[in-house]
């Protein structure tokens, strides 16, 4: 099923202009928010889409963000391309992540949650490294959208459920993905982003966000925040109590210090 799985991705349209010059714009230190603000408002339907996911009230704004200016100061530039990148990934992938159980909606809650920890979160820790973890936290989930077109396309959503069914965990579900599709989500996320040629911190943090170990020494502590962030909310329940357990003990095992990630749940939370 390899080769099914990388047609899948090849057929892929590219990146719009507009996301394209926003990916260059948001990595290019010499780049101002005059610039993204410029290219985000000359697409319409992009802006309307920004501001939505930006209104999210997982973010805990108390006024509406009305304008992509405001956006970018609230949120920076690399979450607006995160935002950009979702958009276009929206626009481009037909959605049905029935496999996992999901619906389009709890799939984007996973994602704006891991998203809006990240931030909470890493803002106190090394603020940055947001630039590669911001999109990458709302976009690490993107390769379940090609398994679950294999796993309908074969007729194997019944095993795959039932697989899943006795042991809930990611490491579980990662054995899965790869057993029944021959990759496991994360791994895909990484080739799709290769495929439009993103900056390989990002592709790497994603691809090593299961075995951050197994990383180069530069993107270990970008693949250790993915790690925890992604055991804090997933497609088996989001912050629940033995999520936050387990992420306390990936922030210990990693050296990090788990008040700043408890403070970033209560303000989630409030």
């Amino acid at each position: 099923m390899n080769s099914n799985i990388i047609k899948k991705i090849k057929s892929l349209p590219p990146l719009d202009d507009t996301v394209i010059k926003i990916q260059r714009i948001s990595t290019d230190k010499n780049s101002s928010m005059r610039d993204l603000v410029k290219v985000v408002e000359g697409d319409p339907m992009l802006t309307a889409n920004i501001l939505k996911s930006a209104n999210s009230p997982l973010y805990g704004f108390s006024k509406e963000i009305k304008s992509i200016g405001n956006a970018i100061s609230l949120f920076g530039m690399a979450t607006i391309r995160g935002f950009a990148l979702s958009s276009a990934i929206k626009d481009n992938i037909k959605i049905d992540l029935s496999p996992y159980n999901m619906d389009n909606n709890s799939f984007l809650k996973i994602s704006t949650i891991q998203n809006a920890i990240m931030l909470r979160w890493y803002s106190k820790v090394n603020r940055s490294m947001l630039d590669i973890l911001q999109p990458a936290s709302f976009l690490m989930e993107v390769g379940k959208i090609i398994i679950a077109h294999e796993l309908i396309e074969q007729n194997l959503v019944n095993e795959f459920q039932n697989t899943l069914k006795e042991e809930q965990n990611l490491e579980k579900l990662s054995q899965t993905e790869k057993e029944m599709v021959g990759f496991d989500s994360e791994e895909i996320t990484a080739k799709i982003f290769e495929k439009w040629n993103l900056e390989s911190e990002l592709i790497e943090s994603i691809q090593f966000s299961n075995a951050p170990q197994q990383a180069d020494q530069h993107i270990q502590e970008y693949a250790q925040a993915l790690h925890v962030v992604k055991n804090s909310a997933n497609v088996f329940g989001i912050l629940q109590e033995d999520q936050k357990k387990n992420s306390i003990s990936l922030i210990e095992k990693y050296g990090l210090d788990p008040s700043l990630y408890e403070k970033a749940l209560e303000q989630l939370d409030s």
